[in-house]
């Protein structure tokens, strides 16, 4: 278990990034794989910060086993719906739970003198503002399949 299990999860980490073939091979670097809107924002690691690619990887292992049904990993509400289709920055990736649609991601905003429901985030232009506020707001970026309704947490930041 331990070899087979330690090659999958490095497997499933060097997925997330691409090689870029701008030096020799020996110097080859990675570079992050985009995920919507907030990358421009995300350009770098940020304190606090906390992803949820983990978590995600867990739950898609225990659908494929069958210990989870679909009705539970797709019930996107009708708002994150709707958001993901209007508001939604499209990844280039498939659902991981249906394999036909493209992946939206969504961003919200929760903090001071904001809905209780927080704010679904439509630009850059909007986030580069809330960050110039001296308040403590927190971005999470959800992503979406408007199509079978699956929806995961996939990090989240605060914006500063």
């Amino acid at each position: 278990m331990g070899q087979g299990y330690v090659a999958a999860a490095n497997t499933a980490v060097m997925s997330r990034f691409a090689l870029v073939d701008t030096q020799p091979a020996s110097a080859a670097t990675l570079t992050p794989v985009k995920y919507g809107l907030s990358d421009a924002v995300m350009a770098r690691h940020r304190p606090g910060q906390i992803d949820y690619r983990l978590a995600r990887q867990n739950v898609l292992h225990a659908f494929r086993a069958g210990s989870i049904s679909r009705l539970q990993i797709c019930d996107a509400q009708s708002e994150l719906t709707r958001n993901a289709t209007y508001c939604g920055a499209v990844v280039d990736e498939p659902c991981p739970v249906c394999e036909t649609a493209a992946i939206r991601n969504v961003t919200y905003v929760f903090g001071p003198r904001l809905p209780s429901g927080g704010r679904c985030i439509t630009n850059l232009a909007e986030v580069a503002r809330l960050a110039r506020r001296q308040a403590d707001y927190t971005a999470y970026v959800v992503e979406v399949c408007v199509d079978c309704g699956w929806n995961h947490l996939m990090r989240s930041y605060p914006l500063a």
